[in-house]
C-alpha cells in the first residue's frame, strides 16, 4: 500500500518538481552567467536574492491556498466551486504581487545600509528593481499554476516552465554579454532577461487556460462564478497567510544569513551563495514532492478519507527520507565540481566546497520538514506549523548561528551549523504533529 501511494504521489509531483526546478534554475542561470564576469557580480545577485526572497516566497506561499482549496473542491466533484476559487485566488495573488513589487521598489535603497561591500551594493540596486517587477508576472503565473495543480493536471505548468529555461538563457546571452549587437548590461541584463521571460510564460499560461479542453468547463461558468466574495477571500487567506508566513520564516532565515555573511566579506558571501544555491536546487524536488503530497491529501480530505490521508503522508515521508540521503551523498562527492560551475576564484571555490559538507548534512531534515508542512497543509492545519517553524529558525537556527559566527569565531560555518539545528527541529515536530492529527481521526 505504501509503495503504491508513493508511486502515485511521485507521478503527480514529478511535473511540479520539474516546474519548481526550472523556476529555480532562472536564478541559478543568472548567478552562473554573471559569476563568470566577476565574483562581485555574483555577490550582488546574492545580496538581492537575500532581500527579495522573504516577500517573494510569502507571495508564493499565498498562492498555495489555491491548490489546496481547488483540490478539496475537486475531491467533492464541485466544478463550480473550483472555478470560483480560481478567479478569487488569481485576483488575490495579483493584488499581493502589486503590493510586494511596490514595496521592493520603494525600499531598494536599503541595499546601501546593510554594511555590504560598496561596489556590491551599487551593482545590486538596478538588479533588484528589475527582479522586483518580475514578481508581478511570476505570482500571476503561480496562481494559475496552483489551480491546474489542484486539479492534478500538473504537466501544463511544467511544459511552460521548461520552455522558459532556454528562452532565459538566450536573453541572458544577449543582454549580459552584449551579443548580436545588444548592449553589454551584465547584471542588469540578467534582471531584464528574467523579467521578459516571466512575462512571456504568464501570457502563455493565460492562453492555455482559456483554450485548452481540460480547463474549458471551468472558464465556461465564469459568468456565475467569477465574482469576488469576501467569504472566499477569507478562506484563501486562512490558508494562504500562514503558508506565506511559513515560507517567509524559512527563507527569511536563509536570507538574513546571507546579509550576515555579507558583513564578513565578498568572498564569504559568494561562497555562501554557491552552497545555498545548490541546496536550494535540491530542495525544489522536496518542495514539489510536498506539494504533490498536499494536493493528494487535500483531495482525500475533501472526501474525509483519513486512512488514505495516513498512507499518503507516511509514504511521502519515507520518499523524502531516501531522497535526502541520496542528495547528501552527491553533495559530498561532487562538492568541488559543483562550486566550479559558478566561479573560478580559488578562494571562493575552496570555501564553498567546505560549506557543501554542511549543506549535505541537512539534506534529510530539509526534505522531511518540507513534506511535514505539505501534509499538514493538505488537511488545513497551518497555524501550529507556522509556530513550529518560527521557533525552529528564529529561536534556535539564526541566534545559534550568529553566536557561533561572531562570539565563538566559527566564521561562515557557524551560520550553517545553525541551519542544521533549525531544520532538524522543524522536521521532528512537524511530522510528529501530522501523525498525531491522523491518529485522532483513524
Amino acid at each position: 500500500m505504501l509503495k503504491q501511494q508513493a508511486i502515485k504521489t511521485w507521478k503527480l509531483s514529478t511535473p511540479i518538481i520539474f516546474g519548481e526546478l526550472t523556476q529555480m534554475s532562472l536564478g541559478l542561470i543568472d548567478a552562473a552567467m554573471v559569476g563568470s564576469i566577476s565574483y562581485k557580480q555574483l555577490a550582488a545577485s546574492a545580496l538581492v536574492n537575500s532581500v527579495l526572497v522573504i516577500p517573494f516566497v510569502f507571495g508564493i506561499g499565498l498562492t498555495m491556498s489555491i491548490s489546496q482549496k481547488v483540490a478539496a473542491a475537486h475531491g467533492k466533484k464541485d466544478g463550480q466551486q473550483v472555478s470560483h476559487y480560481l478567479y478569487n485566488g488569481f485576483i488575490l495573488c495579483s493584488v499581493a504581487a502589486l503590493l510586494i513589487s511596490g514595496l521592493l521598489e520603494m525600499g531598494k535603497n536599503i541595499l546601501f545600509h546593510l554594511d555590504q561591500d560598496p561596489e556590491v551594493a551599487r551593482l545590486s540596486v538596478p538588479f533588484l528593481r528589475l527582479v522586483g517587477f518580475s514578481v508581478i508576472p511570476t505570482l500571476m503565473f503561480m496562481s494559475i499554476k496552483q489551480f491546474t495543480d489542484g486539479l492534478e493536471k500538473t504537466k501544463t505548468a511544467m511544459i511552460l516552465s521548461l520552455l522558459a529555461m532556454p528562452l532565459n538563457v538566450f536573453l541572458n546571452w544577449l543582454l549580459i554579454f552584449g551579443n548580436w549587437g545588444m548592449p553589454r548590461l551584465e547584471l542588469v541584463g540578467a534582471g531584464l532577461g528574467t523579467l521578459i521571460t516571466r512575462i512571456i510564460i504568464l501570457m502563455a499560461m493565460i492562453v492555455v487556460l482559456f483554450t485548452h479542453p481540460l480547463f474549458r468547463r471551468y472558464v465556461a461558468v465564469r459568468k456565475n462564478q467569477w465574482k469576488l466574495k469576501l467569504r472566499t477571500l477569507k478562506e484563501l487567506l486562512h490558508i494562504g497567510i500562514p503558508s506565506g508566513l511559513q515560507a517567509g520564516i524559512e527563507t527569511g532565515a536563509f536570507a538574513v544569513s546571507g546579509i550576515i555573511v555579507g558583513t564578513l566579506g565578498a568572498i564569504e558571501l559568494a561562497a555562501h551563495q554557491i552552497a545555498l544555491q545548490c541546496a536550494s536546487l535540491t530542495f525544489m524536488v522536496s518542495l514539489g514532492l510536498a506539494q504533490g503530497c498536499s494536493i493528494r491529501i487535500g483531495n482525500a480530505f475533501g472526501r474525509k478519507n483519513w486512512p488514505e490521508i495516513s498512507t499518503i503522508g507516511k509514504s511521502t515521508f519515507y520518499s523524502g527520507l531516501i531522497y535526502g540521503l541520496i542528495c547528501a551523498i552527491l553533495f559530498i562527492g561532487l562538492r568541488k565540481p559543483l562550486s566550479q560551475i559558478f566561479n573560478d576564484d580559488g578562494q571562493v571555490i575552496a570555501l564553498s566546497s567546505m560549506l557543501m559538507f554542511y549543506a549535505a548534512v541537512f539534506q534529510i531534515s530539509d526534505a522531511t520538514q518540507a513534506i511535514g508542512v505539505g501534509s499538514l497543509r493538505g488537511i488545513g492545519d497551518v497555524k501550529m506549523p507556522t509556530i513550529y517553524m518560527a521557533t525552529a529558525y528564529w529561536v534556535f537556527g539564526v541566534p545559534i548561528g550568529c553566536l557561533l559566527t561572531f562570539v565563538f569565531h566559527f566564521g561562515v560555518t557557524g551560520i550553517w551549523i545553525g541551519f542544521i539545528l533549525g531544520l532538524s527541529f522543524n522536521s521532528l515536530f512537524l511530522n510528529k504533529r501530522f501523525q498525531k492529527m491522523v491518529r485522532q481521526h483513524c
